[in-house]
């Protein structure tokens, strides 16, 4: 070490609680624990949340692309899409009409589960005066691409 140069790293926040990084995770923490308490109450598990997410975007599509985009197995794919049937979130034809492609699509029941979970984003946006969310969506991607170089 040369002359009076501290061995601590220099940080501008002293206290851990200020740190971007960990209020970054705190708020990550309280939202997912938002949303699984919702995802709980609604009787709905992760994967049948973001099948019902991807339907809401892409209506219509199959239990192959569905599993796929959610990381799951066919087989698993279609066990989430034949409980969110029996649970009147979605819909499919009894047959294909080629192939063996039954396309899904979201009940209205469907989207009345998805808006109770995009209720949670909501309150915690709503924290934000509305003039600074544009602002801090692009900070956060931002901050993002810095440490995916």
């Amino acid at each position: 070490m040369l002359g009076n140069e501290s061995a601590e790293p220099s940080h501008p926040a002293k206290d851990v609680t200020q740190h971007v990084g960990y209020l970054l995770k705190r708020t990550q923490a309280a939202l997912r624990g938002a949303m699984d308490k919702v995802l709980r109450e609604h009787g709905l598990t992760v994967p049948q949340y973001a099948t019902l997410e991807l339907l809401a975007l892409h209506p219509g599509m199959s239990n192959a692309d569905l599993a796929r985009a959610t990381f799951v197995t066919r087989q698993s794919g279609n066990v989430v899409l034949r409980g969110l049937q029996e649970a009147g979130l979605i819909t499919r034809p009894a047959t294909a009409d080629h192939g063996r492609a039954r396309p899904a699509r979201l009940a209205e029941e469907g989207n009345a589960r998805l808006a109770a979970v995009y209720a949670i984003e909501q309150r915690m946006v709503e924290a934000i005066p509305a003039q600074r969310l544009a602002v801090l969506l692009a900070d956060l991607d931002r901050m993002a691409a810095a440490l995916e170089e």
